[in-house]
């Protein structure tokens, strides 16, 4: 089971718009990364991320679940950018912040922080276990299964 990482701007698209589409979820589009685009490729229906608020608040503010595989993008008229589509599961009880997760050495090798500006990440099970706790919550409580 893989981990992940989405990131977006609260005042385009924020926790509280994604938590609105419901079961059906949202399409994650809109990425012109490769790298982003490449993760997204990589991505299993049923497994969990969590969604970030970058520029405004720059935390951890809720967990996702990949709910469509990789398929085109539907606002790239060029066909060669894919999405995934997710949904909301849970809201952290607290948001854990880029300072804290950056002042957390046990999180030093995490790609938020080494390469912050990348919209879609990969993250690791021991990562991800570590920002659930510190969100309030406990991982084997939101993981997929």
């Amino acid at each position: 089971m893989a981990y992940w990482l989405f990131k977006s701007e609260p005042h385009k698209w924020s926790w509280d718009d994604q938590v609105k589409k419901g079961a059906g979820g949202q399409e994650w589009d809109g990425v012109r990364n490769y790298q982003a685009r490449n993760f997204m490729r990589q991505m299993k229906a049923g497994e969990r991320g969590f969604f970030y608020h970058s520029n405004e608040g720059k935390a951890v503010v809720g967990v996702v679940e990949i709910v469509a595989e990789a398929h085109p993008d539907s606002t790239d008229e060029s066909g060669k950018w894919e999405c995934v589509d997710i949904k909301a599961v849970t809201p952290l009880n607290e948001p854990v912040s880029l300072d804290t997760i950056k002042a957390d050495e046990r999180l030093a090798e995490m790609v938020l922080v080494k390469n912050s500006r990348l919209s879609v990440q990969p993250v690791s099970e021991d990562e991800f276990a570590m920002i659930c706790r510190l969100g309030g919550l406990v991982a084997e409580d939101v993981k997929a299964g």
